[in-house]
């Protein structure tokens, strides 16, 4: 399997799923949004624009960490990743 995650390592749950599916043998393409502007820009670009971020977008939640799945599906759910 192979999944890009967005986050942070200053995030705890970004950790954690990093963990997680890296114990499942997951191919893993990080990016993340504390160390690059370019994948920040890119975050922010899904974060407006992406179903899966509906109920984030006008709070003050971060909504990370981000899971893009191989054929291209959204999800904030690691247990959809994981499955």
């Amino acid at each position: 399997m192979k999944v890009t995650v967005i986050g942070s390592h200053l995030c705890p749950d970004t950790l954690y799923a990093l963990n997680r599916l890296s114990a499942a043998g997951a191919e893993i393409d990080f990016k993340s949004i504390s160390a690059s502007l370019p994948d920040l820009r890119a975050y922010i670009a899904l974060r407006e624009n992406d179903p899966a971020y509906a109920q984030v977008r006008g709070t003050a939640k971060l909504g990370i960490p981000c899971f893009v799945l191989e054929d291209g599906t959204v999800t904030r759910e690691l247990g959809d990743v994981l499955k």
